[in-house]
């Protein structure tokens, strides 16, 4: 199951942070782990998780507690371009930086 969030507004240097933290668990464990985070790109991250959970409940009837996370993977967005006054009349360049994040969703592999 595959779930997207484009323009995210924040750098995606700042989001890759968050995902490296909970690719390859599972989606109780990454769950719980983006509640208690501090970081600011946790809550649409958890969002998005819960989301892809839920798509695939729905739609190929899988449950939660049998899914991983397989891929997170944090893209650059569009990057806003803003200027800055400076002294004497200069400006000075400032980019607004967005993400985009794909999160892939599969099933644990049964070990018998």
């Amino acid at each position: 199951m595959k779930a997207v969030l484009n323009n995210y507004r924040q750098s995606p240097r700042k989001v890759r942070l968050v995902a490296d933290l909970v690719k390859g668990k599972s989606v109780p464990e990454a769950l719980a782990t983006l509640r208690i985070l501090v970081k600011r790109a946790g809550s649409p991250v958890e969002k998005l998780l819960k989301s892809a959970a839920a798509n695939a409940k729905k739609n190929d009837g899988m449950e939660a507690a049998n899914l991983v996370v397989k891929d997170l993977r944090v893209d650059k967005g569009v990057t806003l371009k803003r200027i800055m006054p400076r002294a004497r009349g200069s400006a000075f360049p400032i980019k607004k930086r967005s993400s985009h994040v794909t999160l892939i969703l599969a099933e644990k592999k049964s070990s018998k």
